[in-house]
Order: C-alpha cells, then sequence, then structure tokens
C-alpha cells in the first residue's frame, strides 16, 4: 500500500512569533528573531546574541501547577502540536485514536533541569534533588505529554539524531502513512536548551559566532561568517493518509512527497567535504517522491553559518542537482531564527510549506558578499517570489546524520 501523506495541520512556536502564520510573516519580511540574550550570562560566556522565544506564555494549554511540573522544551512541543491539531479541525468529527501516533524530534532535552537539579544535588545534597527529575527530563516524555492531552494511542516515541532531529520525526511519520500502518501522526520537533552549560559546550567547539550585533550575527554563506547562533522552538504537523484527510473533508496545507536519509561516517562533528551522502539524501528523497531534480524549484537550506557546514551543503546541492541548481532559489531560515537544533527540520519544513503555498522565499538576512565556495542562487536583501510545486527542506546533524524532506505545494 502506498498512500499520499497530506499536512492538514501545522504549529509553531519560534524566535520569530508564537505561532505559524506570526512566524512565516515576520520571515517573509526578514525581521529577525536573534536579539540580545537574556536567559544566560553573556559576559561569561562571551556569547552575545541568541534567538530566543519572547513572551510564551502557554496558559491556553497548561496550567501553572502542569507548567512548574514539565519543562520548557516540553512546554514548547505541547503548544505547537494543540495548534496543529486545532488547525486540523480533526477533533470536530469521528476519529480512531488507536491509529494516530506521535512522533517527536528532539536533540538535547531538557539540559536546563539537569543544571538546576545537579545544583540541587551539589549544594543540598541527594534528597534535594527532585522526584519529577526524570520524567521531567528525558526526551519521550514531551511526546508522551502531547499525547496524553489528546488520548492518542497509537506509536508514541522520541528521535534523537542531534540536529536532523526534526527531519527524521517527519521521516517516520511518512513511511508509517504511506505504508498504512496509521491514519495519521501529529509529528515534530522542539528544543530548549538556553544554557550556559549548552552555550559553553558549542562555544568550546568552535562552533558558535561571538558577534554583539544581531543583525550580523547568523551569516549563512557569506564571506565573512564564524559560526551559529543558539536557537530554540517547536513545530508540528499533523499528518494524514489522503483517505483518512478526504473522508472528514480536511483542508489541504500540502504533501509530504518524499524522505531521503544517509550518515557521513566521516566525522563526530564535521561533514564529509565533497557533499556525496548530503547530495545522496537529496537523490533519495526525490526519488522517493517520484519525481526529477528540475521538479525541485526551492530549497530551505540546513545553512547554518559554520565555514564548514555551508561550503560542504552548496557542494552536495551542486553535486544533486547539477546544471539545474543554478535555477533554484536557496534561503536559511537559520539566519532569522538561530539554530533551533532538534526543532530545526521540523520548523524549517513548516516555513517550506508556507512559502510553496504564498508563492514566496524568504530572505537570508546577513548574507552579503556569498562566500567563493558557495555558488549557489540565494535568496538575500528580500523576499523573492516562487513558482514551483516542490520544496526541499534540508537537515545536517552531530554524527554524520542527512536528512532530507521534499513537501509538495
Amino acid at each position: 500500500m502506498s498512500n499520499k501523506v497530506i499536512i492538514t495541520g501545522m504549529g509553531a512556536v519560534s524566535p520569530l512569533g508564537l505561532d505559524v502564520e506570526s512566524s512565516f510573516a515576520a520571515a517573509k519580511e526578514g525581521k529577525g528573531g536573534i536579539v540580545k540574550v537574556t536567559t544566560f550570562d553573556a559576559q561569561s560566556t562571551q556569547i552575545f546574541v541568541a534567538g530566543e522565544v519572547k513572551d510564551f506564555d502557554p496558559s491556553k494549554y497548561i496550567n501553572k501547577r502542569e507548567a512548574r511540573r514539565i519543562a520548557m522544551f516540553t512546554q514548547y512541543a505541547v503548544v505547537a502540536a494543540m495548534q496543529a491539531w486545532e488547525q486540523s479541525g480533526i477533533a470536530d468529527g469521528e476519529y480512531d485514536a488507536d491509529n494516530i501516533g506521535t512522533i517527536l524530534g528532539c536533540g538535547m532535552g531538557a539540559l536546563d533541569e539537569i543544571c538546576v537539579q545537579c545544583n540541587e544535588l551539589e549544594n543540598n545534597g541527594p534528597r534535594a534533588v527532585s522526584p519529577i527529575f526524570i520524567p521531567k527530563c528525558i526526551i519521550n516524555s514531551a511526546a508522551g505529554q502531547v499525547a496524553i492531552r489528546l488520548g492518542l494511542h497509537g506509536p508514541c516515541y522520541a528521535v534523537v539524531t542531534a540536529c536532523s532531529s526534526g527531519a527524521d520525526a517527519l521521516g517516520q511519520a511518512y513511511y508509517a502513512i504511506k505504508e498504512g500502518r496509521l491514519d495519521a501522526v501529529l509529528v515534530g520537533g522542539t528544543e530548549s536548551t538556553m544554557t550556559e552549560l549548552a552555550v559553553q559546550g558549542f562555544h568550546q567547539m568552535q562552533a558558535l559566532s561571538e558577534s554583539k550585533d544581531p543583525k550580523r550575527a547568523m551569516m549563512p554563506f557569506d564571506k565573512d561568517r564564524q559560526g551559529f547562533v543558539m536557537g530554540e522552538g517547536a513545530a508540528f504537523m499533523l499528518l494524514e493518509t489522503q483517505e483518512h484527510a478526504n473522508k472528514r473533508g480536511a483542508k489541504r496545507l500540502g504533501e509530504i512527497a518524499g524522505y531521503g536519509q544517509t550518515c557521513d561516517a566521516h566525522h563526530i562533528t564535521a561533514p564529509e567535504p565533497s557533499g556525496k551522502y548530503a547530495s545522496k539524501a537529496m537523490t533519495l528523497a526525490i526519488k522517493e517522491a517520484g519525481i526529477e531534480p528540475k521538479d525541485i524549484g526551492y530549497i530551505n537550506a540546513h545553512g547554518t553559518s559554520t565555514p564548514l557546514n555551508d561550503a560542504f551543503e552548496s557542494a552536495a546541492i551542486e553535486r544533486c542537482f547539477g546544471d539545474h541548481a543554478k535555477n533554484l532559489l536557496v534561503n536559511s531560515t537559520k539566519s532569522m531564527t538561530g539554530h533551533m537544533l532538534g526543532a530545526a527540520g521540523a520548523f524549517e519544513a513548516v516555513m517550506t510549506a508556507c512559502a510553496l503555498r504564498d508563492g514566496i522565499s524568504p530572505p537570508t538576512i546577513g548574507l552579503e558578499v556569498e562566500d567563493e565556495a558557495c555558488k549557489l542562487n540565494y535568496v538575500k536583501g528580500k523576499a523573492q517570489p516562487l513558482d514551483t510545486s516542490y520544496g526541499l527542506s534540508n537537515s545536517f546533524g552531530f554524527g554524520g546524520h542527512n536528512s532530507c524532506v521534499i513537501v509538495k505545494k
């Protein structure tokens, strides 16, 4: 059995906005969500800007008592998932909760809470450690919280592949629906690691930008790029079989048309320089979608603003698309959000669906002069019209993970 995988609901919490439409509106206008940090000590870390979620209020879905008992990455997930569920309208009719799954991608879990409890242990002794420490911190608890709220009894689990986690969660949901194992899946990614420990960990790797200027801190593909900016947030989609969506008269927001996944098997953090296996992941996604490379008109790039990643990704795109590469519009949403880590792949797939829907590619802000190793048609300065039915969203993660999702208008 092979089903079409239809998007019927989307939700998001991001540095650009607290739902999908406000996030995409800001992205189209090139409004950056990167600001001077408030959640960790900039003087201590010497990292001065971040893509923080601002004015977050989960009270529509999470009461104050619950909020004290669940970590921030879970709160982001619950809000984004509930937005997607409500937009889909699925609760207005009959559905079989046994055949709806919950899949979530996350890279690091509740690192903020781990830091708090380590301090409790060190300063106040073993009995000061919270009895809800473990369920609050483990990554799969976020998926469990979503499923509990909605009573979803299908498979419920978490995917952890570093910065590819959100994209790989979408891939798992795609296969479950395409193969007819489930009617629908509520799927997404989430992350909140705005702590000195996480920031300094990335900083010690020389992965982060030290810029004090929010407008020039995250500069994908620019010759002066120096690293990424920490971001946070969540994004979810409700995916359904076409039959299930049609039966209830659901509005179709797009389609997940293909997915490809490979491993560089090269280095735990550095990408394989030629882009061979990232290119293969794109090729596999295109083949899975049953289309040709020339059918793709837009790429939402991984685009992390690190010297190695941007050059390798550009090479991989050229390798996959050949002469057609120069016809592609390429942008990096991370230029506006910072790197949302495990949430990035899900959020960028949502932004890809919005770009195809509205026929417009957001710009890559911060990009002024392209690096000589980056030779593609990057959307810079301002948004550009987009006339294509297919977009590709790339996600690459530590461990050599290459994950590519094709979205259809």
